[in-house]
């Protein structure tokens, strides 16, 4: 094969091949997408559990009071359970 025909063989395979990795990339970041946004919400109760349990994590941690804890949780309670 002619030396010219070889590079213009390995230059569009490697095009083809790069083309061919990133059409993959964005078909898996559409469907992680797809799922994330298509997948049921968690319920209030569920959140605020999540949310405790956070919450209790950092008062362990010493990252946040116990008071700042309760005072956040009850921001966060009214927020997602609707109650003022």
């Amino acid at each position: 094969m002619h030396h010219k025909a070889v590079r213009y063989v390995n230059r569009t395979t490697a095009a083809a091949a790069t083309t061919l990795a990133a059409t993959a990339t964005s078909v898996a970041a559409a469907a992680l997408a797809a799922s994330i946004i298509l997948s049921p919400a968690p319920d209030a109760s569920a959140r605020m559990d999540g949310v405790h349990t956070d919450l209790a994590r950092a008062v362990e941690l010493n990252q946040v009071t116990p008071e700042q804890a309760a005072r956040f949780e009850a921001r966060l309670a009214g927020r997602i359970l609707g109650e003022a």
